[in-house]
Protein backbone atom coordinates (compact mmCIF):
# COMPACT_ATOMS: atom_id res chain seq x y z
CA UNK A 1 0.00 0.00 0.00
CA UNK A 2 1.25 3.58 -1.22
CA UNK A 3 1.73 6.50 1.80
CA UNK A 4 -0.97 8.31 0.22
CA UNK A 5 -3.05 5.79 0.98
CA UNK A 6 -2.78 5.38 4.41
CA UNK A 7 -3.63 9.09 4.00
CA UNK A 8 -6.63 10.73 5.84
CA UNK A 9 -9.19 12.08 3.23
CA UNK A 10 -8.52 15.83 2.53
CA UNK A 11 -11.25 17.38 5.11
CA UNK A 12 -12.90 20.14 2.64
CA UNK A 13 -14.54 21.96 5.27
CA UNK A 14 -12.02 21.57 8.09
CA UNK A 15 -11.66 25.62 8.93
CA UNK A 16 -15.45 25.80 8.89
CA UNK A 17 -15.79 23.63 11.54
CA UNK A 18 -14.35 26.12 13.48
CA UNK A 19 -17.42 28.77 15.12
CA UNK A 20 -15.32 31.45 14.50
CA UNK A 21 -14.20 31.24 11.71
CA UNK A 22 -17.28 30.38 10.42
CA UNK A 23 -18.41 33.33 11.63
CA UNK A 24 -15.69 35.38 9.57
CA UNK A 25 -16.18 34.07 6.83
CA UNK A 26 -19.71 35.23 7.14
CA UNK A 27 -19.08 39.16 8.12
CA UNK A 28 -16.11 38.72 5.32
CA UNK A 29 -19.21 37.38 2.70
CA UNK A 30 -22.05 40.68 3.71
CA UNK A 31 -18.88 43.01 4.04
CA UNK A 32 -17.91 41.66 0.28
CA UNK A 33 -21.77 41.57 -0.92
CA UNK A 34 -22.18 45.22 0.28
CA UNK A 35 -18.80 46.73 -1.21
CA UNK A 36 -19.51 45.18 -4.48
CA UNK A 37 -22.95 46.37 -5.06
CA UNK A 38 -21.39 49.85 -4.19
CA UNK A 39 -18.81 49.51 -6.31
CA UNK A 40 -21.13 48.25 -9.06
CA UNK A 41 -23.86 51.57 -8.51
CA UNK A 42 -20.72 54.31 -7.90
CA UNK A 43 -19.36 53.34 -11.30
CA UNK A 44 -22.60 53.21 -13.14
CA UNK A 45 -23.48 56.37 -10.99
CA UNK A 46 -20.24 58.53 -12.06
CA UNK A 47 -19.89 57.29 -15.78
CA UNK A 48 -23.93 58.23 -15.77
CA UNK A 49 -22.97 61.78 -14.54
CA UNK A 50 -19.95 62.35 -16.40
CA UNK A 51 -19.82 60.38 -19.48
CA UNK A 52 -15.97 60.22 -18.84
CA UNK A 53 -13.96 57.15 -18.46
CA UNK A 54 -11.06 59.40 -16.13
CA UNK A 55 -13.95 59.54 -14.08
CA UNK A 56 -13.95 55.85 -13.17
CA UNK A 57 -10.25 55.89 -12.84
CA UNK A 58 -10.50 58.72 -10.29
CA UNK A 59 -12.68 56.66 -8.22
CA UNK A 60 -10.05 53.93 -8.10
CA UNK A 61 -7.28 56.80 -7.55
CA UNK A 62 -9.74 58.45 -4.70
CA UNK A 63 -9.89 55.29 -2.74
CA UNK A 64 -5.98 54.02 -3.25
CA UNK A 65 -4.40 57.52 -1.81
CA UNK A 66 -5.61 57.38 1.25
CA UNK A 67 -5.81 53.60 1.92
CA UNK A 68 -1.54 53.36 0.48
CA UNK A 69 -0.94 56.53 2.46
CA UNK A 70 -2.48 54.94 5.54
CA UNK A 71 -1.31 51.30 5.22
CA UNK A 72 1.86 51.47 6.86
CA UNK A 73 0.88 52.69 10.00
CA UNK A 74 -2.40 50.58 9.85
CA UNK A 75 -0.07 47.60 9.82
CA UNK A 76 1.59 48.90 12.86
CA UNK A 77 -1.43 48.95 14.70
CA UNK A 78 -2.48 46.19 13.74
CA UNK A 79 0.05 43.89 15.19
CA UNK A 80 0.22 46.43 18.69
CA UNK A 81 -3.91 46.20 18.74
CA UNK A 82 -6.83 43.56 19.10
CA UNK A 83 -6.96 42.62 15.26
CA UNK A 84 -10.76 41.84 15.77
CA UNK A 85 -11.58 45.64 17.67
CA UNK A 86 -9.69 47.15 14.95
CA UNK A 87 -11.85 45.33 12.10
CA UNK A 88 -14.86 46.42 14.19
CA UNK A 89 -14.06 50.42 14.00
CA UNK A 90 -12.86 50.13 10.51
CA UNK A 91 -15.59 48.37 8.79
CA UNK A 92 -18.23 50.61 11.09
CA UNK A 93 -16.95 53.39 9.56
CA UNK A 94 -17.69 51.76 5.84
CA UNK A 95 -20.68 51.52 7.26
CA UNK A 96 -20.96 55.14 7.82
CA UNK A 97 -19.79 55.82 4.05
CA UNK A 98 -22.40 53.42 2.75
CA UNK A 99 -25.13 55.88 4.76
CA UNK A 100 -23.50 58.67 2.80
CA UNK A 101 -23.83 57.53 -0.02
CA UNK A 102 -27.48 56.26 0.23
CA UNK A 103 -28.32 60.19 1.24
CA UNK A 104 -26.17 61.44 -2.09
CA UNK A 105 -28.19 59.32 -4.12
CA UNK A 106 -31.36 61.43 -3.32
CA UNK A 107 -32.14 63.92 -5.81
CA UNK A 108 -32.00 66.89 -3.14
CA UNK A 109 -30.28 65.80 0.00
CA UNK A 110 -28.94 69.30 1.35
CA UNK A 111 -31.87 71.36 2.57
CA UNK A 112 -34.09 70.32 -0.47
CA UNK A 113 -31.86 71.79 -3.08
CA UNK A 114 -30.60 69.81 -5.95
CA UNK A 115 -26.70 69.09 -6.40
CA UNK A 116 -25.41 69.48 -9.69
CA UNK A 117 -23.71 66.77 -11.68
CA UNK A 118 -20.49 68.35 -10.82
CA UNK A 119 -21.16 68.72 -7.09
CA UNK A 120 -22.73 65.09 -6.48
CA UNK A 121 -19.85 63.73 -8.57
CA UNK A 122 -16.88 65.66 -5.68
CA UNK A 123 -19.35 64.79 -2.78
CA UNK A 124 -19.33 60.94 -3.93
CA UNK A 125 -15.16 60.84 -4.35
CA UNK A 126 -14.99 63.07 -0.71
CA UNK A 127 -17.05 59.90 0.15
CA UNK A 128 -14.64 57.09 -1.59
CA UNK A 129 -11.64 58.97 0.12
CA UNK A 130 -12.83 58.03 3.70
CA UNK A 131 -13.60 54.68 2.69
CA UNK A 132 -10.13 53.83 0.98
CA UNK A 133 -8.58 55.53 4.71
CA UNK A 134 -11.14 52.33 6.80
CA UNK A 135 -9.65 49.88 4.31
CA UNK A 136 -6.31 50.98 5.24
CA UNK A 137 -7.16 49.84 8.60
CA UNK A 138 -9.74 47.09 8.04
CA UNK A 139 -7.16 45.10 5.15
CA UNK A 140 -4.08 43.92 7.57
CA UNK A 141 -6.66 43.51 10.92
CA UNK A 142 -8.98 41.23 8.93
CA UNK A 143 -6.50 39.48 7.47
CA UNK A 144 -4.21 38.86 10.55
CA UNK A 145 -7.41 37.86 12.15
CA UNK A 146 -8.23 34.89 9.98
CA UNK A 147 -4.84 33.70 11.09
CA UNK A 148 -5.21 33.67 14.78
CA UNK A 149 -8.78 31.85 14.50
CA UNK A 150 -7.49 28.68 13.09
CA UNK A 151 -4.53 26.37 13.43
CA UNK A 152 -1.47 26.72 11.56
CA UNK A 153 -1.81 23.56 9.53
CA UNK A 154 -5.23 24.33 8.24
CA UNK A 155 -3.52 27.84 7.22
CA UNK A 156 -4.39 26.49 3.26
CA UNK A 157 -8.14 25.41 3.90
CA UNK A 158 -8.63 28.48 5.84
CA UNK A 159 -7.10 30.58 2.85
CA UNK A 160 -8.96 28.88 0.14
CA UNK A 161 -12.33 29.34 1.76
CA UNK A 162 -11.56 33.11 2.58
CA UNK A 163 -10.31 33.94 -0.51
CA UNK A 164 -13.43 32.13 -2.14
CA UNK A 165 -16.44 33.33 -0.10
CA UNK A 166 -15.14 36.85 -1.35
CA UNK A 167 -15.40 35.74 -4.31
CA UNK A 168 -18.73 34.41 -4.38
CA UNK A 169 -19.80 37.61 -2.83
CA UNK A 170 -18.06 39.22 -5.57
CA UNK A 171 -20.38 37.04 -8.18
CA UNK A 172 -23.63 38.34 -6.25
CA UNK A 173 -22.96 41.71 -5.39
CA UNK A 174 -22.50 43.37 -8.84
CA UNK A 175 -25.39 41.24 -10.60
CA UNK A 176 -27.40 42.20 -7.57
CA UNK A 177 -26.30 45.75 -7.37
CA UNK A 178 -27.10 45.86 -11.21
CA UNK A 179 -31.09 44.34 -10.95
CA UNK A 180 -31.24 46.71 -7.74
CA UNK A 181 -29.74 50.01 -9.58
CA UNK A 182 -32.36 49.06 -12.71
CA UNK A 183 -35.32 47.92 -10.12
CA UNK A 184 -34.94 50.99 -7.67
CA UNK A 185 -32.47 53.25 -8.76
CA UNK A 186 -29.35 54.32 -6.23
CA UNK A 187 -30.96 54.70 -3.19
CA UNK A 188 -32.13 51.29 -3.35
CA UNK A 189 -28.91 49.86 -3.93
CA UNK A 190 -26.97 52.33 -1.43
CA UNK A 191 -29.76 51.38 1.57
CA UNK A 192 -29.36 47.67 0.91
CA UNK A 193 -25.44 48.43 0.24
CA UNK A 194 -25.61 50.32 4.14
CA UNK A 195 -28.14 47.06 5.55
CA UNK A 196 -25.26 44.50 4.56
CA UNK A 197 -22.80 46.41 6.01
CA UNK A 198 -24.49 46.76 9.42
CA UNK A 199 -25.07 42.98 9.50
CA UNK A 200 -21.32 42.25 8.88
CA UNK A 201 -20.61 44.47 11.84
CA UNK A 202 -22.97 42.13 14.06
CA UNK A 203 -21.45 39.11 13.04
CA UNK A 204 -18.14 39.89 13.31
CA UNK A 205 -18.68 41.55 16.76
CA UNK A 206 -20.10 37.90 17.72
CA UNK A 207 -16.74 36.44 16.85
CA UNK A 208 -15.94 35.80 20.62
CA UNK A 209 -11.91 36.50 19.95
CA UNK A 210 -9.46 38.17 21.59
CA UNK A 211 -5.39 39.11 20.07
CA UNK A 212 -3.07 37.33 22.21
CA UNK A 213 -0.67 39.90 24.22
CA UNK A 214 2.49 40.70 22.39
CA UNK A 215 5.45 41.79 23.86
CA UNK A 216 6.63 46.07 23.27
CA UNK A 217 9.62 45.41 20.65
CA UNK A 218 11.07 48.15 22.12
CA UNK A 219 11.42 50.12 18.63
CA UNK A 220 10.95 53.35 17.77
CA UNK A 221 7.32 54.00 16.51
CA UNK A 222 9.21 55.02 12.58
CA UNK A 223 11.01 51.44 12.82
CA UNK A 224 8.56 49.56 13.88
CA UNK A 225 5.94 50.63 11.15
CA UNK A 226 8.77 49.82 8.51
CA UNK A 227 8.94 46.12 9.55
CA UNK A 228 6.72 45.30 7.14
CA UNK A 229 8.54 46.32 4.19
CA UNK A 230 11.71 45.82 5.64
CA UNK A 231 10.85 41.91 6.14
CA UNK A 232 9.23 41.87 2.63
CA UNK A 233 12.31 43.69 1.16
CA UNK A 234 14.76 40.69 2.69
CA UNK A 235 12.64 37.78 1.50
CA UNK A 236 13.46 37.46 -2.52
CA UNK A 237 10.74 35.14 -3.18
CA UNK A 238 7.63 36.91 -1.25
CA UNK A 239 8.65 39.98 -3.09
CA UNK A 240 8.97 38.68 -6.68
CA UNK A 241 5.59 37.18 -5.70
CA UNK A 242 3.83 40.39 -4.66
CA UNK A 243 5.50 42.06 -7.49
CA UNK A 244 4.01 39.76 -10.01
CA UNK A 245 0.51 40.08 -8.80
CA UNK A 246 1.09 43.87 -8.83
CA UNK A 247 2.14 44.54 -11.93
CA UNK A 248 -0.39 41.91 -13.33
CA UNK A 249 -3.25 43.98 -11.78
CA UNK A 250 -2.19 47.38 -12.48
CA UNK A 251 -1.43 47.02 -15.95
CA UNK A 252 -4.75 44.44 -16.25
CA UNK A 253 -7.58 46.57 -15.12
CA UNK A 254 -10.18 46.10 -17.57
CA UNK A 255 -12.56 46.18 -14.59
CA UNK A 256 -12.50 49.95 -14.17
CA UNK A 257 -13.17 50.20 -17.77
CA UNK A 258 -16.39 47.74 -17.65
CA UNK A 259 -19.09 50.87 -17.29
CA UNK A 260 -17.60 52.14 -20.91
CA UNK A 261 -17.79 48.40 -22.29
CA UNK A 262 -21.06 47.84 -21.49
CA UNK A 263 -22.39 50.59 -22.05
CA UNK A 264 -21.16 51.75 -25.43
CA UNK A 265 -19.38 48.88 -26.38
CA UNK A 266 -21.47 45.76 -25.61
CA UNK A 267 -24.73 47.82 -25.44
CA UNK A 268 -25.62 46.16 -22.45
CA UNK A 269 -26.78 48.48 -19.99
CA UNK A 270 -26.76 48.40 -15.80
CA UNK A 271 -27.97 44.37 -16.25
CA UNK A 272 -25.13 43.81 -18.51
CA UNK A 273 -22.75 45.86 -16.25
CA UNK A 274 -23.56 43.59 -13.45
CA UNK A 275 -22.73 40.50 -14.90
CA UNK A 276 -19.41 41.37 -16.51
CA UNK A 277 -18.86 42.34 -13.19
CA UNK A 278 -19.38 39.52 -11.78
CA UNK A 279 -18.13 37.57 -14.25
CA UNK A 280 -14.51 37.51 -12.64
CA UNK A 281 -15.57 36.47 -9.46
CA UNK A 282 -17.88 33.31 -11.02
CA UNK A 283 -14.67 31.89 -12.77
CA UNK A 284 -12.85 32.53 -9.00
CA UNK A 285 -15.50 30.53 -7.15
CA UNK A 286 -15.24 27.89 -9.49
CA UNK A 287 -11.62 27.52 -9.24
CA UNK A 288 -12.17 28.29 -5.33
CA UNK A 289 -13.96 25.01 -5.00
CA UNK A 290 -11.35 22.68 -7.36
CA UNK A 291 -8.46 24.15 -4.95
CA UNK A 292 -10.87 23.01 -1.61
CA UNK A 293 -9.52 19.34 -3.08
CA UNK A 294 -6.63 19.76 -5.32
CA UNK A 295 -4.77 22.49 -4.24
CA UNK A 296 -1.82 23.88 -6.26
CA UNK A 297 1.10 23.88 -4.03
CA UNK A 298 2.62 20.75 -5.39
CA UNK A 299 4.52 23.07 -8.15
CA UNK A 300 3.91 26.64 -6.13
CA UNK A 301 6.00 28.59 -8.42
CA UNK A 302 5.16 27.15 -11.76
CA UNK A 303 1.69 27.24 -11.03
CA UNK A 304 1.61 30.86 -10.07
CA UNK A 305 3.57 32.40 -13.63
CA UNK A 306 1.11 30.00 -15.60
CA UNK A 307 -1.93 31.78 -13.47
CA UNK A 308 -1.02 35.09 -14.41
CA UNK A 309 -0.22 34.28 -17.97
CA UNK A 310 -3.84 32.68 -18.03
CA UNK A 311 -5.13 36.20 -16.57
CA UNK A 312 -2.99 38.46 -19.21
CA UNK A 313 -4.80 36.20 -21.86
CA UNK A 314 -7.96 36.25 -21.00
CA UNK A 315 -7.59 40.11 -20.55
CA UNK A 316 -6.45 40.57 -24.40
CA UNK A 317 -9.23 38.13 -25.30
CA UNK A 318 -12.25 40.69 -23.51
CA UNK A 319 -10.58 43.63 -24.40
CA UNK A 320 -11.20 42.22 -28.71
CA UNK A 321 -14.41 41.03 -27.83
CA UNK A 322 -17.90 42.43 -29.19
CA UNK A 323 -19.29 39.99 -28.09
CA UNK A 324 -21.27 40.09 -24.44
CA UNK A 325 -21.75 35.93 -24.05
CA UNK A 326 -17.52 35.74 -25.21
CA UNK A 327 -16.73 38.89 -23.12
CA UNK A 328 -18.23 37.12 -20.07
CA UNK A 329 -16.62 33.84 -20.89
CA UNK A 330 -13.02 35.64 -21.14
CA UNK A 331 -13.74 37.62 -17.73
CA UNK A 332 -15.06 34.09 -16.07
CA UNK A 333 -11.63 32.74 -17.21
CA UNK A 334 -9.76 35.48 -16.22
CA UNK A 335 -11.07 35.19 -12.66
CA UNK A 336 -10.31 31.85 -12.40
CA UNK A 337 -6.54 32.37 -13.15
CA UNK A 338 -6.54 34.70 -10.88
CA UNK A 339 -7.70 32.92 -8.21
CA UNK A 340 -4.99 30.58 -8.74
CA UNK A 341 -2.18 33.17 -8.26
CA UNK A 342 -4.12 34.50 -4.93
CA UNK A 343 -4.30 31.63 -3.32
CA UNK A 344 -0.85 30.58 -4.08
CA UNK A 345 0.51 34.23 -3.14
CA UNK A 346 -1.76 34.46 0.26
CA UNK A 347 -0.80 31.12 1.84
CA UNK A 348 3.02 32.11 1.10
CA UNK A 349 2.58 35.33 2.65
CA UNK A 350 0.99 33.66 6.06
CA UNK A 351 4.05 30.76 6.22
CA UNK A 352 7.01 33.03 5.96
CA UNK A 353 5.55 35.17 7.72
CA UNK A 354 6.46 35.44 11.59
CA UNK A 355 2.92 36.17 13.57
CA UNK A 356 4.06 39.50 15.39
CA UNK A 357 4.45 40.81 11.56
CA UNK A 358 0.86 39.56 9.90
CA UNK A 359 -0.80 42.97 10.19
CA UNK A 360 2.50 44.89 8.88
CA UNK A 361 3.40 42.36 5.94
CA UNK A 362 -0.35 42.56 5.28
CA UNK A 363 -0.19 46.24 4.83
CA UNK A 364 2.23 45.88 2.62
CA UNK A 365 0.63 43.36 0.45
CA UNK A 366 -2.42 45.91 0.56
CA UNK A 367 -0.35 48.26 -0.96
CA UNK A 368 1.00 45.86 -3.53
CA UNK A 369 -1.97 44.05 -4.16
CA UNK A 370 -5.10 46.03 -2.61
CA UNK A 371 -4.27 49.76 -4.02
CA UNK A 372 -2.98 48.40 -7.73
CA UNK A 373 -6.36 47.38 -8.55
CA UNK A 374 -7.80 51.35 -7.59
CA UNK A 375 -4.18 52.43 -9.17
CA UNK A 376 -4.91 50.16 -12.32
CA UNK A 377 -8.73 51.95 -13.02
CA UNK A 378 -6.45 55.00 -12.90
CA UNK A 379 -4.02 53.90 -15.63
CA UNK A 380 -6.85 52.22 -17.41
CA UNK A 381 -8.93 55.52 -17.09
CA UNK A 382 -6.17 57.67 -18.34
CA UNK A 383 -4.80 54.71 -21.39
CA UNK A 384 -8.14 54.47 -22.32
CA UNK A 385 -8.80 57.98 -22.69
CA UNK A 386 -5.85 58.68 -24.84
CA UNK A 387 -6.13 55.68 -27.08
CA UNK A 388 -9.36 54.33 -26.61
CA UNK A 389 -10.72 51.42 -23.65
CA UNK A 390 -10.32 48.48 -26.11
CA UNK A 391 -6.48 49.23 -26.86
CA UNK A 392 -6.43 50.17 -23.95
CA UNK A 393 -7.45 46.92 -22.35
CA UNK A 394 -5.13 44.90 -24.86
CA UNK A 395 -2.19 46.68 -24.26
CA UNK A 396 -2.77 46.36 -20.69
CA UNK A 397 -2.50 42.61 -21.09
CA UNK A 398 0.33 42.26 -23.05
CA UNK A 399 2.26 43.99 -20.58
CA UNK A 400 1.14 41.85 -17.90
CA UNK A 401 2.73 38.86 -19.69
CA UNK A 402 6.29 41.19 -19.75
CA UNK A 403 5.89 40.81 -16.64
CA UNK A 404 5.30 37.22 -16.18
CA UNK A 405 8.14 36.40 -18.41
CA UNK A 406 10.49 39.36 -17.21
CA UNK A 407 10.17 37.61 -13.92
CA UNK A 408 10.28 33.80 -14.88
CA UNK A 409 13.66 34.21 -16.20
CA UNK A 410 14.98 37.13 -13.61
CA UNK A 411 13.81 34.87 -10.62
CA UNK A 412 14.42 31.38 -11.36
CA UNK A 413 13.91 30.22 -7.68
CA UNK A 414 10.33 31.49 -8.01
CA UNK A 415 9.88 29.45 -11.27
CA UNK A 416 11.42 26.11 -9.36
CA UNK A 417 9.65 26.44 -5.94
CA UNK A 418 8.00 23.37 -4.96
CA UNK A 419 5.89 22.69 -2.15
CA UNK A 420 4.34 25.30 0.16
CA UNK A 421 2.40 23.35 3.50
CA UNK A 422 2.42 24.11 7.20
Amino acid sequence: MSADATMPPRDTFAALRIPNFRRYILALFTLTLGVQIQGTVVGWQIYDLTRDPLALGLVGLAEALPAISMSLFAGHVADTHDRRRIALLALSALVGCSLALWWLGHPAPIGGVPLTAPSRVHAIYAVIVVSGLARAFLQPARQALSAELVPRTLYSNAITWRSGSWQLAAVLGPALGGLLYAVGGITLSYAVDAALMMFAVLVLFSVRHQSPAREASGEPMRVAILGGLRFVFADRMLLSALTLDLFSVLFGGAVALLPLFAGEILKAGPTGLGLLRAAPAAGAVISSVLLTRFPPFAHSGRNLLLAVTGFGLCTIGFGLSTSLPLSIAFLVLAGASDMVSVVIRSLMLQMRTPEALLGRVSSVNQIFIGSSNEIGAFESGVTARWWGAVTSVVVGGIATLGVVATLAWRVPALRKLKQLKA
